[in-house]
């Protein structure tokens, strides 16, 4: 999984909060080579969470958070799921208890 890394966590934030860099850049503000960022940008954009612009010489990154989004939003739904299922159990459980 691309954000299992914590340092691809860590570019992803950068790219979200700056609204974009270059890989130069990044490397500036990370404790990797610019080559080590290269790396992990290419993971990010084959799972979809950067886009890549050329603008002259220079490659610019930036955060697409869509699918981050969308997956918050099916955990959410899941999550509500399972609420409601823990609580007809505990309602069964609490109810079989009773006088």
């Amino acid at each position: 999984m691309a954000l299992a890394e914590p340092i691809r966590r860590e570019v992803l934030a950068v790219l979200a909060r700056e609204g974009g860099a270059t890989s130069t850049s990044l490397a500036a503000s990370l404790p990797i080579t610019r080559q080590a960022v290269a790396k992990h940008l290419a993971v990010l954009d084959r799972a979809g969470l950067v886009r890549a612009h050329r603008v002259g010489r220079e490659v610019r990154y930036e955060a697409d958070l869509q699918p981050l989004r969308r997956t918050t939003r099916w955990m959410d739904a899941l999550a509500t799921q399972w609420e409601h299922r823990l609580n007809a159990i505990k309602d069964l459980a609490e109810g079989a208890d009773g006088p």
